[in-house]
């Protein structure tokens, strides 16, 4: 039996996201990948000869087992497994399951369904003897949700699932990209790990609606959409040469500009879970805030904290009498992204 075990982290505190988009056309984004992330564990086993067998899925977030055949529509439960399955395939002969979980809650705005996708493809991969070059991966996963799913989906998530770290990703023209460290020092990235927060606000959101209504927005005669872009554009290149610099506050305020740039966007993309914290926040002192990913209602925020434990602790208290739904997630800078180990072990042949 061969074992593959893939583990990617997720993003957070993303400025200048909706520019890597298909409408935007243009843009970057500044994003920090933590962990914990998902983890996908593929097990497959060789099989007597005959038809390919169905892969099973287990997606233990949901408490979720089932059985499908790859090529078969319409998609059997979750469309994101299944797709990303097949883009890859299973090699002949075997019999495969697939099991997925995330240490992040489903829907928190973190590109968790991205660091699925992108750990999945990895360990599929991999199973097939195939080098896992961590942009390929991010391509080849932005593909899956894009192409075969046709879900409204930005470049940068894969990104940060694929390369972890502290990045800034150029795109001279979607869906071309170009991602790139930023030069953070170990003291930035040690107060990072202290003083940013990752704030679940209690419920899910889902993010290809919000793209719908923003890309209507857009369509309009207002020109106020396009200008957001523009913002959203320098809060991303703020925030990379404030850590780059290694002026925090500078990134807090970088966070600021570009969650006022999402509200100019579109109004809903700063939903009133998000406003309740964000003003609890402020009042204790918080050096920035921004909404994740896509926004709305529901998902999380980035929160910066100003130096010291006493005033992490005031603002997470603050955050717990704006909201019972909300928490902190634990989380740490994760330094490196996808990351796959395969093992082999004794076995008999499996049943087809």
């Amino acid at each position: 039996m061969t074992t593959v075990t893939a583990e990617a982290p997720v993003r957070t505190c993303d400025c200048g996201g909706w520019t890597d988009t298909w409408f935007a056309r243009h843009g970057a984004v500044f994003h920090i990948a933590v962990n914990p992330g998902v983890r996908v564990v593929v097990q497959s086993r060789v099989t007597r000869p005959g038809p390919p067998a169905p892969v099973l899925l287990h997606a233990e977030n949901y408490g979720d087992r089932y059985a499908f055949v790859p090529g078969t529509r319409p998609w059997v439960r979750h469309a994101l497994l299944e797709a990303a399955v097949e883009s890859v395939g299973v090699p002949p002969g075997m019999a495969v399951e697939v099991s997925v979980a995330s240490a992040v809650p489903p829907g928190a705005a973190t590109g968790t369904s991205a660091a699925v996708c992108v750990a999945l493809v990895g360990a599929l991969q991999a199973l097939w003897g195939r080098s896992a070059d961590p942009d390929a991966v991010a391509r080849a996963a932005h593909a899956v949700e894009v192409g075969r799913l046709g879900r409204q989906s930005g470049l940068q998530d894969q990104f940060a699932a694929a390369r972890g770290g502290i990045n800034y990703v150029e795109i001279p023209e979607y869906p071309e990209a170009d991602c790139r460290p930023v030069a953070a020092s170990d003291a930035v990235r040690g107060a990072l790990g202290q003083r940013l927060l990752l704030v679940y606000l209690g419920r899910t959101h889902n993010s290809t609606a919000i793209h719908e209504e923003v890309i209507r927005s857009l369509d309009g005669p207002d020109p106020a959409g396009l200008a957001a872009l523009t913002d959203l554009r320098r809060a991303a290149a703020a925030a990379r040469d404030a850590v780059e610099a290694g002026d925090l506050a500078g990134l807090g305020a970088a966070m600021q500009s570009n969650t006022e740039g999402q509200r100019r966007l579109h109004p809903s993309l700063v939903g009133a879970d998000a406003q309740r914290v964000i003003a609890a926040v402020a009042a204790r002192g918080a050096l920035g805030w921004k909404v994740n990913g896509a926004g709305g209602e529901g998902g999380s925020l980035a929160v910066l904290c100003p130096p010291g434990a006493a005033a992490r602790a005031a603002i997470e208290a603050a955050i717990a009498q704006a909201s019972r739904d909300c928490r902190v997630l634990p989380t740490s800078i994760a330094a490196a992204g996808l990351h796959i180990t395969v093992g082999e072990s004794s076995g008999g042949e499996a049943s087809p």
